[in-house]
């Protein structure tokens, strides 16, 4: 059997997250200090204040294939809202809605581990490939990445809201 490349999770979620509330969390998350782009299925890239629509969307899905053909680091953060925050190794994230996950906790329960790709191996506390609930919904969080990197659309580019820090 030929393997993929990049490799993906078998599991892409039957529900997706709503992009409002995503965005306006992710703002909360920035304190609105930056111009981010986001794509169909929920990842943020933050990209360069001023950039044309165009040129955004394009630095996002270069982020994004950063992320995605290379191996897709992740670090979960807990935030002070009860959400998750998924960070990558460029700047891209994922955000997890605490009261999404409760709605659809049966499902992530049931599906974490598809949510791996094939070979992979992520050490935890509880041992390799072993998660505690906030290991599985962090791997909830990435399978949206996974799902926008096999399939990249920018669908919203968002403004900084708040100046630029100049250093003053």
């Amino acid at each position: 059997m030929q393997k993929s490349f990049p490799p993906v999770p078998d599991w892409r979620p039957s529900f997706r997250q709503p992009l409002d509330r995503i965005i306006d969390r992710f703002r909360y998350y920035t304190n609105g200090k930056d111009d981010f782009a986001v794509f169909r299925n929920g990842t943020c890239a933050i990209v360069d204040r001023g950039l044309s629509d165009a040129a955004a969307a394009e630095a996002a899905g270069k982020i994004l294939s950063k992320i995605f053909t290379f191996h897709p680091d992740m670090n979960p953060k807990p935030m002070d809202d009860g959400n998750i925050l998924v960070f990558y190794n460029h700047p891209a994230f994922n955000v997890v809605l605490a009261d999404v996950v409760a709605a659809h906790w049966t499902e992530i329960e049931a599906n974490h581990q598809r949510a791996l790709t094939p070979d992979e191996v992520l050490l935890t506390p509880l041992g390799a490939n072993k998660f505690d609930d906030f290991g599985k919904k962090a791997l909830f969080g990435r399978c949206y990445m996974f799902m926008d990197g096999t399939a990249p659309e920018v669908v919203r580019i968002e403004r900084a809201t708040m100046p630029a820090n100049d250093g003053k």
